[in-house]
């Protein structure tokens, strides 16, 4: 494993990040305290507690959540694309190391980004409602893996797009969309018995549950489906990388 290659690549990305902290960091962080102002308090204030929680403190693994996966894929996307765009995505490629390394360096750094965006949430949320953390390893873990796959996922879309304008494609048009009606805001189990089934089938659903079995110890699905639909995405991406480094889709045109 070259570690310095990895190493060169996920300083440059973070440095970015650095230079862009407005964009980064600061305007997730106002646009969520601006959910929690409407939903938490407008809203939250008129609406009977969900299983027994809040509705300010019930939306907090949701609101954390998708500002999780918009930015792990926006990042992910942009780091990889970007040098796609300007040319020097030929000087990684003819360097000494594996796709597994160059993964790990834009993985890497793109969820780095978004877990460090995802704690500062939470420590904002705290100022609006009380939140309580029953499970903090499993919540750690969800963090990271959720942060992994769909930079992974973001990693393969920055690959993919031709252009600035389908970047943006995915998260605004599919990934935001699911993450609404994935639970974020609400319990699938007050929807009515057909549409609770098709729910199901959202993925999101099983990432937003589990993260809020990690803070208050309940769940729309059972943890252990969360893990294990969460893991399977993860795979899924892992294989779509290694078919792109392989065959060298849209990386040797």
């Amino acid at each position: 494993m070259n570690w310095q290659a990895i190493k060169a690549v996920y300083r440059f990305e973070m440095n970015r990040t650095f230079r862009t902290l407005f964009q980064s960091i600061v305007a997730p962080v106002i646009s969520t305290a601006l959910y929690f102002v409407v939903f938490g308090s407008a809203i939250g204030s008129r609406m009977q507690e969900i299983d027994g929680i809040g509705y300010g403190s019930f939306i907090v693994p949701g609101l954390i959540m998708l500002s999780l996966l918009t930015q792990s894929v926006s990042n992910a996307s942009f780091g990889i694309y970007f040098p796609r765009f300007s040319g020097t995505i030929y000087e990684i490629l003819s360097a000494p190391v594996s796709f597994v390394e160059v993964t790990a360096a834009y993985v890497g750094a793109a969820a780095t980004k978004s877990i460090a965006l995802g704690l500062i949430i939470l420590l904002t949320a705290t100022l609006f409602v009380p939140v309580r953390i029953e499970h903090p390893f499993v919540m750690i873990a969800f963090l990271v893996l959720t942060a992994v796959t769909f930079s992974m996922l973001g990693f393969i879309i920055g690959i993919w797009a031709d252009g600035f304008e389908k970047l943006q494609i995915v998260p605004l048009l599919i990934v935001t969309p699911l993450t609404f009606l994935g639970g974020s805001f609400y319990s699938i189990n007050m929807l009515p018995p057909f549409w609770r089934t098709v729910t199901l089938f959202n993925p999101v659903v099983y990432l937003v549950s589990g993260f809020r079995w990690s803070f208050y110890g309940q769940a729309d699905v059972g943890v252990g489906w969360s893990l294990l639909m969460t893991a399977l995405f993860l795979l899924v991406c892992i294989a779509v990388i290694a078919w792109i480094f392989r065959t060298g889709y849209r990386l040797k045109s």
